[in-house]
């Protein structure tokens, strides 16, 4: 009894002591979304997850592993390969959120122009964003009518406000979306000033941005072809078996690898110098 009764009162004290510490609910953990699930959202991409880009990335790379093995019979080359196919989802997600964010940053100034309008004209600050869902730009238009739907059904403007600002994940939207939350929870007579002040900024932001990137784009593009070109080789390579031979082996493996190391740093440090500073979105 006298073991039982010290593990009881051991186990008593050890509750006493972990209830006086503050633990974080389910729910707040649940309701931060991870990096991955970011990137898909400011790519438009809404029905899968970062397991699922995970998942899509390991398969990949499986599959092109086996391939290359297949057709080299190396497998040091074809696990580089494998590990190069790996990464292209990612990459292609990548891509796919600057294209989008590229393309929010052109038409930003033509949204804020037909709130302009629409408030001038008198209508509300929630129909002037609902009018934007028949009136505004094409790509924008299913957003709108999703916060259009959410205000109508709910009747509270900031939780549909926050909905669209999730759908957009956008760093120029969360300003917009916080300057007319503010603009209706403080009042005031200068909307439309404001908003025509914001819509000029944009566009000098965005001429000048693409000024930058028209630019920079040479200079990327041949650091990419820098970087690509001996794996090119290598691939033209892998269709003479003598010359797989000699990656068979330990010497040729440690080449492999330290190619794939000095490919990786050197494409990080070029995106890293070359890469134009991108906003964050703060207010999220």
């Amino acid at each position: 009894m006298a073991p039982l009764l010290g593990i009881i009162c051991g186990l008593g004290v050890f509750l006493v002591w972990w209830s006086a510490w503050e633990q974080p609910s389910s729910a707040t953990k649940a309701s931060k979304p991870r990096r991955l699930d970011l990137l898909l959202v400011s790519a438009g991409i809404e029905k899968v997850s970062g397991g699922g880009l995970l998942a899509t990335c390991a398969g990949l790379g499986v599959f092109s592993l086996l391939v290359f093995y297949i057709l080299t019979g190396s497998p040091p080359v074809s696990v580089c390969f494998g590990l190069f196919s790996s990464w292209i989802p990612f990459a292609a997600v990548r891509w796919r959120a600057r294209k989008r964010r590229a393309a929010l940053r052109i038409l930003w100034p033509d949204v804020v122009d037909h709130m302009r309008s629409a408030i001038r004209a008198g209508l509300a600050l929630p129909e002037a964003l609902i009018q934007l869902g028949h009136k505004g730009p094409e790509e924008l238009r299913p957003l709108f009518l999703d916060f259009g739907a959410d205000y109508r059904s709910g009747g509270q403007f900031d939780a549909a406000l926050n909905k669209l600002k999730d759908r957009l994940a956008d760093p120029v939207a969360d300003r917009i979306v916080e300057a007319l939350r503010m603009t209706r929870e403080v009042g005031g007579s200068d909307l439309g000033r404001m908003l025509g002040t914001l819509a000029e900024f944009l566009r000098d932001s965005a001429r000048t941005r693409s000024e930058l990137e028209a630019r920079q784009s040479w200079t990327i593009n041949a650091a990419r072809l820098a970087v690509t070109a001996p794996w090119i080789v290598l691939m033209v390579m892998a269709s003479r078996p003598e010359a797989m031979l000699a990656y068979n082996s330990g010497m040729g493996a440690m080449v492999l690898l330290g190619g794939v190391l000095v490919s990786v740093v050197c494409y990080s440090v070029m995106l890293r110098v070359g890469a134009l500073p991108e906003d964050e979105r703060i207010l999220r």
